[in-house]
């Protein structure tokens, strides 16, 4: 996204994060001038000339094959998610970048009637940039209680999940363990962005970022991608307190995704949440209170 060849960042940081012995490469002791393996090593680990992948890494050579693909992913260990991510920065590199306007996004009417019938569960509906384009009240309340509940629905003004992490005090202090959350979000958005690499809007989040924020920037530089559905956070609610909960990422069409929220089964966070749903249904969402820092609940 900052007109290098996100191919080539992506090998080389994947690279450097392999230590020879880790994948059978004697070291015999000696003093390495750079971090990792060799490219000439990954190359004979992945059975490809080195010239070749040389110029891979460089970006002079964009015809490389699923095949040689899957070698170097095997080569590298790289997981389910950097695997796909890894072709579609390969896809991407094929063809010039052609920056195109991108119309705002909606949401299905289908999905919006599955956040409407889902009242008790916090439901967040996020796109690819990780826009909020729609939540229930109970969601609006436990992510966001903040700001206002009809946000999303004027396109300018959509809170952006990403943003809050970094840049929104209160969403900071909603998670116990911040940084776990801002790597799930970067790495998210990492392979958004490389399933989309002619978006101007994605590169214009992506560029304000690494401005606003050290801790983004120094993540984002990491190269990691996730795509787990199941993700398990303590959040420390103004109005309810410490609550273990359970986000459910379901994928839905255009690359947007649907976040539910749960608990265990008659935990204290259950009845957490069941509280925080009763309060969201009782009280408009813009009145309710945000407690001085000495009135949160520990």
């Amino acid at each position: 996204m900052n007109g290098k060849r996100p191919l080539g960042e992506f090998l080389q940081k994947r690279r450097s994060q392999v230590r020879p012995d880790d994948v059978g490469l004697p070291t015999y002791g000696e003093r390495r001038r750079v971090p990792g393996l060799r490219r000439e090593e990954l190359a004979l680990l992945a059975g490809v000339s080195s010239s070749y992948y040389t110029r891979l890494e460089q970006g002079h050579s964009s015809n490389a094959s699923p095949e040689v693909l899957d070698a170097i992913a095997r080569a590298l260990d790289l997981d389910d998610a950097d695997r796909l991510h890894l072709h579609d920065l390969a896809v991407a590199q094929r063809r010039p970048a052609k920056p195109r306007r991108v119309p705002p996004e909606q949401v299905a009417a289908s999905v919006r009637q599955l956040v409407s019938a889902l009242t008790d569960v916090p439901v967040v509906v996020l796109g690819r940039r990780c826009d909020v384009l729609a939540w229930n009240r109970t969601g609006h309340l436990l992510f966001a209680g903040h700001l206002d509940p009809e946000s999303p629905d004027r396109p300018a003004e959509r809170p952006n999940m990403a943003e809050l992490v970094f840049c929104d005090g209160h969403t900071r202090d909603l998670y116990a363990d911040w940084q776990q959350k801002a790597r799930d979000v970067v790495g998210t958005l990492r392979l958004a962005a490389g399933r989309n690499p002619d978006d101007p809007k994605m590169a214009s989040l992506v560029g304000q970022l690494l401005l606003r924020s050290h801790e983004f920037e120094s993540l984002w530089a990491d190269h990691r991608v996730r795509a787990s559905p199941v993700a398990v956070y303590t959040m420390r609610h103004h109005l309810v307190g410490s609550i273990e909960v359970t986000q459910q990422t379901l994928q839905a069409e255009s690359d947007q995704r649907i976040v539910m929220v749960t608990a265990a089964p008659g935990s204290a966070s259950a009845h957490a949440l069941a509280l925080l749903s009763r309060t969201a249904h009782s009280l408009p969402a813009p009145h309710i209170p945000i407690p001085t820092a000495d009135q949160v609940p520990r």
